[in-house]
């Protein structure tokens, strides 16, 4: 275990290294030379300069930036939830958040076709719009179910979770098999996760998001440490319990809605950044929320690059590369777990 200062620096020193790389790499290779002369206003106009600064600006800088900002969403979203379930295993998907958005999405691709109904709202595909709306639907019967006159029970709403999961998974098979194959292929690919559509508008949609997570969740920090102690000793320490959980769920909700929204979903970032990070710096949620968050946006633009050049000029949705990364970590807990 390391102190938390130390991860910090290697962090700040990590970042720019991996936005550069980011940017550079891809089926046209854009030198770090290049770079800094485009954004230092002082390139060549000769053909290839116009090319690498068309590249960089519309489609390399806004793809770093949103999965740079899906990677802190969802790692510091997997981190409140870890918290709130007092389980170090935990993951984002436990809620039946990205089931959901997956139903919206599918619903979206499969009826509108059906009914002619296509396009964008507020600028937004209408795919990520149902996304947004079943993951939000999905967080909110969760909850709903978890809840009675007595409160909120964690272990409720993880079953109920497992069970809105497993509902939206029969959902989407539904909707596949009346699809036809240009649906099946673009539900394929919207659930496989992907950076290929990134725009400036979800750039803003995500910052928003994360604005709003990166005021609220930090003043969480010392109620999830008391909860690390179990509920009845977090309400002797003075911890509102029940509205903790409900402030934590809309949260992570919110913040895992807009990712899985904007990108797809992209699996085992929530489950392995955060633990990760615990098993460097500790359980203390001071400094694990935003280390979290860093190491996620680290993870999301090295797996992006990754996406870009391992089949170049194909790609790989994004949500394949993670998954690669992230399973056999997973087992490696397990084994590890297994020698304890």
């Amino acid at each position: 275990m390391i102190a938390a200062n130390k991860l910090y620096l290697a962090l700040v020193v990590c970042l720019p290294v991996v936005v550069l790389l980011g940017l550079s790499v891809g089926p046209v290779v854009i030198p770090l030379p290049e770079i800094a002369q485009i954004f230092g206003g002082w390139h060549s106009e000769s053909g290839q300069s116009s090319q690498q600064k068309l590249i960089l600006e519309v489609i390399r800088l806004p793809r770093v930036v949103l999965a740079l900002l899906v990677g802190m969403l969802l790692a510091s979203c997997g981190a409140v939830l870890q918290g709130l379930f007092r389980n170090p295993l935990a993951d984002p998907t436990l809620i039946g958040v990205s089931a959901g958005a997956s139903v919206g999405a599918s619903a979206v691709i499969v009826l509108g076709t059906l009914w002619t109904v296509s396009g964008q709202f507020a600028g937004l595909p209408l795919v990520a719009v149902g996304a947004f709306l079943g993951a939000l639907l999905a967080a909110a019967i969760v909850f709903r179910l978890a809840t009675s006159e007595r409160g909120t029970s964690v272990s409720t709403m993880l079953l109920a979770g497992i069970a809105i999961s497993a509902l939206a998974g029969a959902i989407n098979q539904l909707f596949s098999f009346f699809a036809d194959n240009d649906m099946l292929r673009r539900i394929s690919l919207w659930q496989m996760g992907s950076m290929d559509n990134a725009g400036w508008l979800q750039v803003m949609i995500c910052l928003a998001t994360l604005v709003v997570l990166a005021i609220f969740l930090p003043r969480e920090s010392r109620a999830l440490n008391a909860m690390l102690l179990g509920e009845s000793e977090a309400r002797h320490l003075g911890v509102g319990v029940e509205w903790l959980k409900r402030r934590l769920i809309f949260f992570a909700a919110m913040g895992v809605g807009v990712s899985v929204a904007v990108a797809g979903t992209i699996a085992f970032v929530g489950l392995m950044v955060p633990h990760l990070v615990r098993l460097l710096i500790g359980p203390d949620h001071r400094h694990l929320i935003p280390a979290s968050a860093v190491c996620g946006a680290l993870l999301m633009v090295v797996a992006d690059a990754l996406a870009r050049i391992v089949v170049a000029p194909a790609e790989l949705p994004v949500g394949v590369v993670t998954a690669l990364l992230g399973a056999p970590f997973f087992v490696m807990l397990l084994m590890q777990h297994k020698r304890a």
